[in-house]
C-alpha cells in the first residue's frame, strides 16, 4: 500500500509542477508582456520598465519561474489591481462560500441519485427505467443556464416560492440566515449532478447483478431485498467515490455559470467579475487553485479507490 501511494504522490507532484508551468507560460504570453497587461494600457513605458524591475521580468525565464514557484509555495497567488487586494485573500473569502453551496448540491445529488440508481437496475429495461433515464439525460444535457433560468421564471417569477437572486453576505453564517435564497442555486446544481451520479449508479448495480456472488445469493435463497441492500448496493458505490474526487475542483469554481446567473458572492462570481475586468492576476491565481484542486481530487480518488478495492492496488503493482 505504501508503494502505491508514493507512486500517486509522485505523479501528481509532476502534475501540479506541470500546471504551474503553463500558468506562468500563460503569464508571459499576455499581449504585451505580464507588465503593459497587469497595468493596463494606459501605462506609460516608464511605469512599464519600473514595473519590470521591480517584479523581476528582466531575469532569465528560468529564474522569473522558480521566483514564481517560491511564490506560490508561500501562498502568494500575486495582487489584484482591480480590488487593490491579494489574490489569495479574495479566494480566501469566497472559497467557504462556494464549498457551502456545492457541498450542498453534491449532498442532495448523491442522497437522490443512490436510490434512482438502483431503482434503474431494478427496472431495468421497464417503464420506470425508461422514464428516469430520458429524465436524466434532459436534465444532464441542458446547459445549466438555462436549467437555472427556468427554475427562475418558475418558481421565482410565477410562483413566487424562492428569492430570484442568491443570498447576500460576507461569511457563510450570514449566507446561511437566507435559506430560501440559498435553495435556487443549489438546486440548480443538483440537478445536474443528479442526472450524472444516477446514471453512474444505475450502470454499476446493473454490472454487479450478473456476477457470481449475487446467482450464488440467489440459489442459496436469499431475499432479492436483502441482496440488493447488502451486497449489491455496497459494490455499486465504488463509481461514486470518483465522482466525490472530481467534485473537488467544482467546489473551488463555485459552479461559474451558476453563482453569476444568481449573483452568490463565490469563486465562480469572482472568476467571472475578473475576467469581465481582465483582471489578470486573479484569473491565473483561480487557475492555478483549481488546477491543485484537480489534482488533489483525483488523488484523493485514486488513493480512495485503492482503500476501497484492494484489486486496484494489485493491477497497478502488475503494471510495474
Amino acid at each position: 500500500m505504501i508503494s502505491f501511494v508514493a507512486r500517486r504522490l509522485s505523479q501528481s507532484v509532476v502534475v501540479v509542477i506541470a500546471v504551474t508551468l503553463i500558468v506562468f507560460v500563460i503569464i508571459h504570453l499576455l499581449p504585451g508582456g505580464p507588465a503593459a497587461a497587469l497595468l493596463g494600457e494606459r501605462a506609460t513605458p516608464a511605469q512599464i520598465h519600473t514595473f519590470i524591475v521591480e517584479n523581476g521580468y528582466d531575469k532569465p525565464i528560468w529564474s522569473q519561474y522558480l521566483t514564481y514557484l517560491g511564490q506560490l509555495l508561500r501562498g502568494n497567488l500575486g495582487y489584484s489591481f482591480a480590488y487593490n487586494e491579494s489574490v489569495s485573500s479574495l479566494l480566501g473569502q469566497a472559497l467557504p462560500k462556494s464549498a457551502l453551496l456545492v457541498g450542498l448540491a453534491v449532498i442532495v445529488a448523491v442522497v437522490l441519485a443512490i436510490p434512482i440508481g438502483m431503482l434503474q437496475a431494478v427496472q431495468r429495461n421497464r417503464l420506470v427505467d425508461y422514464l428516469l433515464t430520458g429524465l436524466a439525460f434532459i436534465g444532464y444535457s441542458m446547459p445549466t443556464f438555462w436549467l437555472g433560468l427556468l427554475l427562475i421564471l418558475g418558481l421565482s417569477v410565477s410562483l413566487r416560492i424562492f428569492p430570484a437572486e442568491g443570498p447576500q453576505g460576507a461569511t457563510v453564517g450570514a449566507v446561511l440566515q437566507q435559506p430560501l435564497a440559498l435553495a435556487l442555486p443549489v438546486m440548480t446544481l443538483a440537478i445536474v449532478m443528479l442526472a450524472l451520479f444516477s446514471r453512474f449508479v444505475r450502470s454499476s448495480a446493473i454490472e454487479n447483478l450478473v456476477q457470481d456472488y449475487v446467482r450464488t445469493a440467489r440459489a442459496k435463497g436469499v431475499p432479492e431485498a436483502t441482496i440488493i441492500r447488502h451486497h449489491v448496493l455496497r459494490n455499486s458505490l465504488t463509481p461514486i467515490i470518483t465522482l466525490f474526487g472530481l467534485s473537488l475542483p467544482s467546489v473551488l469554481s463555485g459552479g461559474i455559470v451558476v453563482e453569476s446567473l444568481f449573483n452568490y458572492p463565490g469563486m465562480g462570481l469572482l472568476f467571472w467579475k475578473g475576467a469581465t475586468t481582465h483582471d489578470y492576476p486573479l484569473l491565473m491565481g483561480f487557475t492555478v487553485v483549481v488546477g491543485v484542486a484537480t489534482v488533489i481530487g483525483n488523488l484523493l480518488a485514486d488513493l480512495a479507490y485503492g482503500f476501497a478495492d484492494p484489486r486496484i492496488r494489485l493491477r497497478s503493482r502488475r503494471r510495474r
